[in-house]
């Protein structure tokens, strides 16, 4: 498997700069445990950090590094260029694996990492949109080949629609009073720019909760931006896909950072491991269902505080590891 970069369309520079801390690396690499003649996925491959330490420690073993970010693929690609003859960057969501592993011929992996959010990088560059922090238009994609933008969340969404993103993806308390401020501002004019969705949504917010704790917009902007990319809906197909393709042994390791996502990742490892779906009130298994996978952490592993000093932003990073049985 020569190094090479696939994209189904063209449209990344080589020359962006990617800056991202890897969390919880030397966690994920223990967790992988990663065998030299092994084949290896890192569906969300970023600057490389996590891609460039699992292809140091293969030999005869295969890295598919997969990203859906143009400015990633670029930096992965600069990254894993050392490790020419055995690191293959591909340029595709990371629930799609199946069709990745498919168009690359590759049968069976033994092992798969998922970092899962935004990267410090996306958030970083101000006219990519995810900063709240910074004026830029309401874009946050990762795919910037994708239709939907935050601009057509915010401005094209009904209220409810809204309320219910805003709370649910963002665990936001007064969802309420910022989709009705959204609606009733996107009246006038429509609503372009970070600055102006941050400024609203701290005015619709009551002067208590504007003072101290997180900045009052973080939770609704994680929330559109979650919904721009469809992030939770691609966790479980993602997860069931990998198990399917590895071999016995193989480790499936997944850092989350918010409740929304270690819940589903939990949930779906804790089937996995389970098996039998037939209902509690049945005596005897029926369904024949076995279990794919043991659950490897019983709690999740977080960052140290020596981690957390160097990088705070890993302060919410859960990781969770399971094994192919």
């Amino acid at each position: 498997m020569p190094f090479a970069v696939h994209s189904k369309k063209a449209g990344f520079d080589m020359s962006e700069q990617f800056s991202h801390r890897s969390v919880l690396l030397d966690e994920c690499i223990e967790g992988l445990a990663i065998r030299a003649d092994g084949v290896y996925v890192d569906g969300t491959a970023g600057g490389g950090g996590h891609s460039y330490h699992i292809a140091e420690k293969l030999t005869t073993g295969k890295l598919i590094a997969i990203d859906r970010d143009a400015s990633a693929i670029a930096a992965a690609t600069a990254r894993l260029s050392p490790f020419s003859e055995r690191a293959t960057v591909y340029r595709s969501n990371f629930s799609e694996v199946a069709e990745v592993l498919d168009a690359l011929g590759v049968d069976r992996i033994d092992g798969m990492l998922l970092d899962l959010g935004v990267s410090s990088h996306q958030l970083d560059t101000a006219e990519r949109g995810f900063s709240y922090q910074a004026d830029a238009p309401l874009d946050m994609r990762m795919d910037r080949r994708s239709e939907k933008t935050a601009y057509t969340v915010v401005n094209t969404y009904s209220e409810q629609e809204l309320k219910h993103i805003l709370f649910t993806y963002g665990e936001e308390k007064f969802s309420a009073r910022i989709a009705r401020k959204i609606v009733e501002e996107r009246e006038k004019a429509p609503i372009a720019t970070t600055r102006q969705l941050s400024d609203l949504i701290k005015s619709a917010m009551p002067a208590a909760a504007r003072e101290g704790g997180h900045h009052p917009a973080k939770r609704s902007f994680q929330a559109i931006r979650i919904e721009v990319n469809g992030e939770l809906d691609a966790i479980v197909p993602a997860l069931r896909s990998a198990m399917v393709r590895m071999n016995p042994g193989g480790r499936l390791a997944v850092i989350t950072f918010h409740s929304l996502e270690d819940r589903i990742v939990k949930q779906t490892f804790a089937a996995m491991a389970e098996g039998c779906t037939c209902p509690k009130s049945l005596p005897i298994c029926v369904c024949g269902n076995k279990p794919t996978a043991k659950i490897i952490t019983k709690k999740p592993i977080l960052p140290s505080q020596t981690e957390l000093d160097e990088n705070p932003r890993a302060r919410s990073a859960k990781l969770r590891v399971a094994e192919k049985l």
